[in-house]
């Protein structure tokens, strides 16, 4: 496996031999997502856990074992679990929103905990929220300490890290503010952007949880895990402005409502109101390491709040993001019904197509170009009002972009729709993910027919509501010219 990108080849630890093999939750996350192949660097097995197979994870790891499982049901937990020597706990349910999540945080550690024990895990390795309990915090920070509580209460020894936010190419909090820098030329700041925070880069986040499993000794125990640098939110936007070359005009609001304020972030950020307010929420408390005990474990030196923001922009300018918080949101999308399931049985749908000479590798690759910056490539102005009053409504709209703007991978997100499926040089499927009364999907077809090749777009519409009929039916006169369009752009693109 080649060692490019990763974070732990300089970490003071070292490979632990004895170690058995590994469960990773939450791999297909920000976090999950890069520790895995860290781990596979290193020589340990690991088994990742997700809640619904998909080819993509055979093809992003080869060589790790993939499960399938749910931690809220505690069976599957078991078959999970079964010759685990150590697990990863990097599952929550932030994504939910600020008033669903707790409850099934909750239910799904008192779960892996109980299972843990009956299984005869050595340790539990878990990534929590860092925040002073001594005084009030937010329900998001409240959640993560009260998850560390549950998987302590059990009799598997567990190891703790608290984390502020979290600075990497991809991650929620970057974007959030990458984004509100680069797209705001005044910004009002509420009486909580005062609050100090000590931000962390993903980099460093990766090496701590690496370097405990490689450290015996800090088995049973709570670490406070922080970067260089104790700085007020303020202080972060201001100093990305600087980085970014970019003058924005800084403005005192005594309005702080972070709902508002959330809602209307959502409109400059790739980042969704629900989990922009679980972590604005967060922005009320002071989260700054009160001890650094972790310093006697593991001897390396986290990098600054500057440098996290200047190696995070040069990734997204290589693009070479390598996971991005959009993987997992909308909650459980890997469980959404797939065209296949359903495709015999669709009443609504558009076909736009036509017969080209160019090659069908030309072809795929102007399909999966689409979307992101490059735009729909025609009438890129209806797209956006789509998106627009999809974020109105609390969705995902089309500011999610790409994580890749040059490669496609199962499970990739395209503005308000998801890669479902991808055969090269044949076959494209994106499953919309806008709020919709209904399902929908989009098919890109390349067909050999008689020394030339069918390119086709084909939407689908599944719904068996009053509403969804009546939301294709006005919709019905875009697509007689958007998808025909769209087609043959495509074909010229190629």
């Amino acid at each position: 496996m080649s060692t490019q990108g990763l974070f732990c080849e300089d970490l003071s630890s070292a490979f632990q031999p004895q170690i058995g093999r590994i469960l990773v939750t939450g791999a297909s996350g920000y976090i999950g997502g890069r520790l895995v192949p860290e781990l596979m660097a290193r020589g340990y097995q690991v088994r990742i856990m997700v809640r619904a197979p998909s080819p993509e994870y055979a093809l992003r790891w080869p060589g790790a074992e993939i499960v399938v499982a749910d931690a809220l049901n505690k069976g599957q937990l078991l078959k999970a679990l079964e010759g685990i020597d150590t697990a990863y706990y990097l599952l929550h349910s932030l994504l939910l929103g600020p008033k669903e999540f707790e409850g099934v945080d909750l239910k799904a550690a008192k779960n892996f905990s109980q299972a843990a024990e009956e299984r005869n895990i050595k340790r539990i390795i878990y990534l929590g929220g860092l925040g002073d309990i001594r005084v009030s915090l937010s329900s998001h920070l409240r959640s993560r300490i009260e998850i560390a509580e549950q998987l302590r209460s059990g009799k598997t020894p567990v190891t703790i890290l608290r984390a502020a936010i979290i600075i990497g190419s991809g991650s929620a909090s970057y974007e959030i503010v990458y984004h509100l820098i680069k797209k705001l030329p005044v910004i009002f700041l509420p009486e909580w952007s005062k609050s100090r925070c000590q931000p962390i880069a993903v980099r460093d986040v990766i090496k701590y949880l690496v370097g405990v499993l490689e450290t015996p000794l800090t088995a049973n125990k709570s670490f406070d895990i922080g970067g260089r640098d104790v700085l007020t939110y303020e202080r972060m936007l201001k100093l990305m402005a600087i980085t970014l070359n970019k003058k924005v005009v800084f403005l005192p609001s005594f309005f702080s409502n972070i709902s508002l304020y959330s809602y209307i972030a959502s409109f400059f950020t790739p980042v969704p109101a629900p989990i922009i307010q679980c972590l604005m929420e967060g922005l009320r408390n002071e989260v700054v390491c009160q001890e650094t005990s972790i310093e006697e474990y593991l001897q390396f030196t986290p990098i600054s709040y500057k440098e996290a923001v200047v190696r995070a922009i040069s990734r997204g300018e290589q693009d070479i993001v390598a996971t991005r918080w959009s993987d997992a949101y909308p909650p459980a999308h890997e469980l959404a019904i797939k065209l296949h399931e359903v495709v015999d049985k669709i009443a609504y749908k558009k076909v736009a197509r036509l017969t080209t000479k160019k090659e069908a590798k030309s072809l795929f690759q102007s399909i999966c170009r689409i979307g992101g910056k490059e735009g729909w490539f025609h009438t890129n102005w209806l797209w956006r009002i789509r998106g627009i009053l999809d974020t109105s409504v609390g969705g995902v709209g089309t500011a999610r972009g790409r994580k890749s703007q040059t490669r496609l991978e199962i499970n990739d997100v395209i503005d308000f729709w998801r890669v479902e499926d991808l055969q090269p040089n044949k076959r494209l499927i994106l499953r919309a993910e806008m709020k919709i009364p209904g399902k929908a999907w989009l098919e890109f077809n390349i067909n050999e027919v008689e020394g030339a090749r069918k390119l086709s777009v084909t939407a689908y519409y599944d719904t068996e509501t009053l509403a969804g009929r009546l939301y294709w039916f006005l919709c019905y006169p875009f697509h007689l010219f958007i998808f025909d369009d769209l087609i043959k752009v495509i074909e010229k693109r190629s």
